[in-house]
């Protein structure tokens, strides 16, 4: 046998749907009150991280903020004039004193996480019951962090620094620094 009858062998179709299936799929569907009531609690979700949150958050001037990002204690983060939150971004100050302060013109890709707190892990019993290390999260003006990255308690980013796309950062960032990966290292200078 050759390579590409060996392969033929092993494939598997999907059965068709007919459409007698296709409709009844779709009626159950449309009558079933857990969707309806699926539709509540995404919207209370929505409420709850995004909604309400941005109540409390201090802004400069004309921030562009996602719809889709989410804020635990809004009331220590200060964003500065024009930043741009992407889609999916979490920022998340501490629940007692860690803040998140951000200077103008900040651009947060998709899916960035900005935290102010970290639980324990070494103090017996589960991690979620834990106390939690809170170290306040400082970016300066002109910043860039890209899509994926984290910024850790106690994070300071420099002016005009870049962060690439899904690097984990803690601790000092200097101004104009570039840096990438996990943990997150200098690669070059702006």
């Amino acid at each position: 046998m050759t390579d590409a009858s060996l392969h033929r062998e092993h494939l598997v179709q999907k059965p068709a749907l007919t459409n007698r299936l296709r409709i009844s799929r779709f009626l159950l569907s449309v009558i079933d009150p857990r969707a309806y009531l699926h539709g509540f609690r995404l919207l209370n979700h929505f409420n709850q991280t995004h909604v309400i949150p941005r109540r409390s958050i201090r802004t400069g001037v004309n921030p562009a903020i996602s719809p889709t990002s989410q804020f635990a204690n809004p009331d220590r983060i200060h964003l500065g004039a024009r930043a741009h939150i992407g889609s999916g971004c979490y920022l998340w100050a501490g629940p007692r004193f860690g803040r998140i302060d951000v200077g103008d013109d900040l651009l947060l890709g998709p899916n960035v996480m900005i935290t102010a707190a970290n639980y324990r892990f070494r103090d017996g019993g589960p991690v979620s019951e834990q106390a939690m290390d809170e170290a306040s999260v400082r970016i300066a003006s002109d910043v860039w962090i890209g899509a994926g990255a984290i910024l850790l308690p106690g994070t300071t980013i420099g002016a005009g620094a870049i962060i690439a796309a899904g690097a984990v950062v803690r601790g000092h960032i200097g101004a104009g620094e570039i840096f990438a990966g996990v943990p997150a290292s200098k690669v070059g200078q702006r």
